[in-house]
């Protein structure tokens, strides 16, 4: 376990490396490897156990009756997931994790996190609800990218965010094209073929999940 990379992130924000594996311990720590593709947790799932990648990622997704794909999220390294439903375990999972590429995950039993008998549980729940928060901001974000009508609307809201958030206009997105589709909620064709437009309009350049938007050009 790389108790150096775990104390770099927010959910452990305030804690020394040293501290960690009585904690982990404490907190009932268990790895386990998801190859690309595999289901982490699916539709209907209780669980009672918060994850965190510690490698590769995952994507929250909602699957319709007809097998059209909404994502979510996606949480890369450092991050957590699961973590609403850990603290109401008798609640089944609206949505699906999946691993995008091959993944580790280090689950933690939220209900020995939630007796706030260890040292640094306190730290720990503090940590959490800023996750929880910045998640919320997350979602309302993305209720932003789809409130427009257009595919380009969408576009120009999602990628002109982050090049806020990474405070540069070129930049890096988690999804590739499908799933970006899946994520703005339109059909990927019709996405590509708006990119295209963009790009002969000069206002970004693409290769892949990499962007540069041309800001003098934005509209």
């Amino acid at each position: 376990m790389d108790y150096q990379f775990l104390a770099g992130i927010l959910l452990f924000q305030g804690l020394s490396p040293d501290a960690l594996p009585d904690l982990l311990t404490g907190l009932g720590a268990g790895t386990r490897f998801y190859p690309r593709g595999e289901a982490v947790l699916r539709t209907g799932d209780r669980t009672g156990r918060l994850g965190l990648v510690l490698s590769g990622g995952v994507n929250i997704e909602n699957h319709d009756a007809w097998g059209n794909r909404t994502i979510l999220d996606h949480v890369a390294p450092g991050q957590v997931f699961a973590e609403t439903y850990a603290c109401v375990p008798g609640e089944p999972l609206m949505v699906d994790v999946a691993a995008v590429q091959d993944t580790e995950v280090l689950f933690l039993d939220m209900g020995l996190l939630l007796s706030g008998e260890g040292p640094h549980h306190g730290t720990l729940l503090r940590n959490l609800l800023t996750i929880t928060a910045r998640k919320n901001l997350a979602l309302s974000r993305r209720i932003f990218y789809t409130s427009s009508k257009t595919i380009r609307g969408r576009l120009l809201s999602y990628l002109s965010d982050q090049a806020v958030l990474q405070n540069s206009p070129s930049f890096s997105i988690p999804f590739d094209r499908q799933q970006l589709a899946d994520y703005l909620g339109v059909d990927r064709s019709a996405l590509s073929n708006e990119l295209g437009k963009m790009r002969r309009d000069g206002l970004l350049s693409a290769r892949k999940s990499h962007f540069r938007l041309n800001v003098s050009q934005m509209p």
